[in-house]
């Protein structure tokens, strides 16, 4: 077969071709009008709900008050009728209590309450309705049968066409992501996900506890396809990596996130290398620590073709330093009377999750929360233009490793590029730049919910196929002095910028 022709064979054979493909079809199925209900996960105890419930009594209690002295009557009344049927504690009369609470705060006029009451209002109903009973019932669990018979049939049809049995692959996959959605179900947890301990972490640790201490069986082998996954997830990640968002919030925060990304990336990559560490185990842990911590190094390892128990070790490093910073740095923020805006930068430019970034900011403030988030998304959007870049940079050093010594031409470094990052940067840009704001805004829930299961069966499979004395004892420590080290640059690098960007030293403070 010529090179021509294979190449052509490729498109319809080979991992990285498959994954683009699946991906695009799945996004052009939802995009086309095709509904795919995602399971629910989220749920909180009656002592969790008791617990938020009476933490937001206060905040309720402000918002009547100020409500009367606005003249926002609707709303003064829903907040004292909810405020009264907390205090009886029926999570069935505070759902619908607080429905009628956020319906009020829709009509009202003043924009700062308004926000504020949605938000409570908000927080309420769901942790009063986020009962364990609806993640267990009959039309939850047919969600879940659901998607995981469409993900079973659309992979067994691409693996099939890489040559791989899909029957055999078919048997296992049902466990593979059982497991999943029981990591999801763990990490939904009211507590679990207000400290950070997310559903990859979970993953991570039932696939170790199956494989190390139960043993991984002969027939769930074939369905355990890392790679596969995280490059389908990958695709559709591209759909929630907006650049028209951060352009609508400022230019503040992209400026930040350019200036992290950059200093912070070739710091630690140096680090690492003054450590002896490979140029693989660099690289992903340069990319966590600069980027956005498990995203980041999920593109990263599919970018370089990297070593799934490297990335295992990576993500484990992010998720374990997460929950001290979640809890010290709006600690420290309070401590030494640092503004609220320089607070905020500082938390989205070093917390790695968006979601410990609203958690650590709302414990500062609410203008902390939203330049924390306008920062984080500032920096998520860099995940598909570092993804490229390495990919480009990593092809060429291992065509240059090819033997013979001659300069890589562009047919061998095309080959060798991991295709799949065209696709989530194209359709990144589609989604940017191409679809209306319509279209957008109606499937990115939906585009999200199904990339975080294609992201769950490959940590759980990343979990599965891994030694735990093999990954801990990885690199003798040096990985995670490496990562420790560029963390806590990042964290003092991260603090002058903002002080410089979002203090009023270089530019005038902004407003939110």
């Amino acid at each position: 077969m010529s090179q021509k022709q294979s190449q052509w064979a490729a498109l319809i054979r080979t991992e990285d071709w498959l994954a683009v493909w699946l991906g695009l079809l799945i996004i052009a199925l939802v995009i086309g009008g095709l509904t795919i209900k995602i399971p629910r996960f989220k749920w909180a105890t009656d002592g969790e709900f008791k617990t938020r419930s009476i933490q937001a009594l206060s905040s309720l209690e402000v918002i009547a008050k100020t409500a009367g002295e606005k003249g926002e009557s609707a709303l003064q009344n829903q907040a004292v009728a909810l405020k009264g049927v907390i205090e009886k504690g029926d999570r069935k009369a505070v759902s619908d209590a607080a429905k009628k609470f956020q319906e009020s705060a829709k009509a009202t006029k003043d924009p700062s309450l308004k926000k504020k009451a949605s938000a409570i209002g908000k927080e309420v109903g769901d942790s009063a309705s986020n009962i364990v009973g609806n993640v267990f019932s009959s039309e939850n669990v047919m969600r879940a049968v659901y998607l995981g018979l469409g993900m079973l049939v659309l992979s067994a049809i691409a693996l099939a066409l890489m040559s791989v049995n899909p029957f055999s692959f078919a048997i296992g996959f049902p466990m593979v992501f059982f497991l999943a959605l029981l990591s999801l179900f763990l990490a939904g947890n009211q507590t679990v996900n207000y400290y950070g301990l997310e559903y990859v972490l979970w993953c991570l640790v039932i696939g170790l506890f199956i494989s190390n201490i139960i043993g991984l069986p002969k027939w769930l082998e074939p369905a355990v396809r890392t790679e596969f996954y995280i490059k389908t997830g990958l695709v559709i990640l591209g759909a929630n990596i907006l650049f028209g968002e951060i352009l609508e919030a400022g230019s503040l925060g992209m400026i930040q996130g350019v200036l992290v990304v950059t200093v912070i990336w070739y710091s630690t990559y140096w680090i690492c290398k003054k450590l002896k560490l490979d140029d693989e185990f660099a690289a992903l842990l340069s990319s966590a620590v600069s980027i956005c911590g498990v995203s980041a190094a999920i593109a990263t390892s599919g970018a370089i073709k990297g070593d799934p128990k490297k990335l295992s070790y990576t993500t484990s490093l992010v998720l374990i330093c997460a929950v001290p910073m979640l809890v010290l740095q709006p600690l420290i923020s309070k401590w030494f009377g640092i503004p609220d805006e320089v607070a905020g930068a500082w938390l989205g430019g070093t917390l790695d999750t968006s979601g410990s970034v609203v958690a650590a900011g709302a414990l500062v403030s609410d203008t902390a929360m939203k330049v924390g988030v306008i920062v984080k998304m500032s920096q998520n959007v860099l995940i598909g233009f570092a993804a490229f870049i390495l990919a480009v940079v990593w092809t060429y050093k291992k065509a240059e490793e090819v033997p013979g010594g001659e300069k890589p031409g562009l047919m061998e470094i095309w080959i060798r590029f991991p295709k799949f990052v065209l696709g989530f940067m194209g359709v990144s840009l589609l989604f940017s730049f191409v679809l209306s704001p319509a279209v957008v805004g109606a499937t990115k829930s939906m585009l999200g919910g199904i990339r975080t299961m294609w992201f769950a069966l490959a940590f759980t499979s990343i979990g599965l196929e891994t030694n735990f004395r093999e990954i801990s004892t990885m690199g003798g420590g040096r990985p995670a002095l490496g990562f420790l080290a560029g963390q806590g640059l990042n964290i003092i690098w991260t603090l002058i910028l903002a002080y410089l960007i979002f203090g009023g030293y270089l530019f005038p403070v902004p407003k939110f």
